[in-house]
């Protein structure tokens, strides 16, 4: 395969934006080079290198699968049908191999189609065009998948796909330790991946709590450090990571406000700093946190480097981060419950 080639990226539902952001930022991170073709609902287009398949699904929280378009049209069974016949899609099998064809829609898009039967007749044309070929649907060699969304279909060979990602078992709830401020561990991993870590790096979570952070950081190769006023919540962060597997760079306590940390010694930040009613804010005012924090950054972080924190959104946050002379790269918002939105920001070091 040459250095580039139009792929798709098959993502999970939670939010509007964060699957296409999460995915920019873990090609950057890696050093992969790359166009961004168009963004639809779950579903982003890029040209690159192929090899990027298996890191952006390793790494990523919202991405399920990455595939290599071979066509795409309108979502109607006619133009899938006649695309597919002029695709030459045995060329991508060998006489003895196996395949399945696996169709999915995405937020109830092309509702008039029948899924399965689009299965069945794109199996055909690729079992009758290629030769010794057998159907498997359990294990294949091959696996082609067809993804119908915002009124198109997109048709692909599977390079890569999310199969054990595990962040079932690392909620909050099966942890030995527990606190109601936990993040959950997708976010967490999203939020990490936004700050373009990468593998080697060291990660600082200062206001680390029961360690999500910190945990999702040290899975994708990260050297993790995390920091809490509390012991408590020190220990019990070091008890979590420990319960998985997983040993940090570093559980400190600290005051995230006098980090005993050198200048330019960290790579990334990612943080949730306190702000609701179960957290522990040390008698201060949540913009005195934010602002005295985003003050800090600069002196942390080495020029060009980023961090990634959340805040509520009624916060002024961007502002704040602007008035310190930071820029901002990203901003998503989330939804949490009826009086809070989280904000999600991606801040540089100019």
């Amino acid at each position: 395969m040459s250095s580039e080639q139009p792929l798709f990226f098959l993502h999970s539902g939670e939010h509007p934006t964060l699957p296409h952001a999460e995915l920019r930022a873990i090609l950057e991170a890696e050093g992969f080079r790359f166009r961004t073709r168009e963004e639809l609902a779950q579903l982003t287009r890029i040209w690159c290198s192929p090899a990027c398949a298996p890191r952006v699904v390793a790494r990523a929280a919202m991405t399920r699968a990455c595939c290599l378009e071979l066509f795409s049209c309108p979502a109607s069974e006619d133009a899938i049908m006649s695309s597919a016949a002029g695709a030459e899609l045995a060329r991508y099998l060998r006489p003895g191999q196996s395949f399945r064809v696996r169709v999915k829609r995405v937020r109830g898009y092309g509702r008039e189609l029948n899924t399965l039967r689009l299965e069945r007749e794109l199996g055909a044309i690729i079992y009758r065009a290629a030769e010794g070929v057998k159907v498997n649907l359990e294990r294949p060699d091959v696996d082609f998948l067809g993804v119908v969304t915002e009124g198109r279909f997109f048709f692909g060979l599977k390079l890569s796909e999310l199969t054990k990602p595990g962040f079932s078992e690392r909620r909050p709830s099966k942890k030995p330790f527990f606190h109601p401020t936990a993040m959950m561990p997708k976010l967490a991993r999203c939020m990490v991946n936004l700050s373009r870590a990468r593998p080697g790096e060291l990660v600082l979570d200062p206001f680390c709590g029961t360690g999500s952070i910190v945990v999702e950081a040290a899975l994708i190769g990260c050297r993790a450090v995390g920091a809490d006023l509390s012991t408590r919540m020190a220990f019990g962060a070091l008890l979590n990571a420990r319960f998985l597997g997983i040993e940090p760079h570093g559980i400190l306590v600290a005051d995230a406000l006098r980090p005993p940390l050198r200048p330019d010694r960290v790579d990334r930040v990612v943080a949730d700093p306190p702000y609701g009613r179960s957290a522990t804010t040390a008698g201060l005012g949540v913009a005195e946190i934010y602002e005295r924090f985003l003050a800090l950054l600069p002196e942390l972080l080495p020029e060009g480097h980023m961090a990634c924190l959340a805040a509520p959104s009624d916060l002024g946050i961007e502002k704040m981060a602007s008035d310190i002379g930071l820029r901002l790269v990203e901003a998503h918002f989330i939804y949490v419950h009826g009086g809070l939105t989280r904000e999600l920001v991606v801040l540089q070091v100019p």
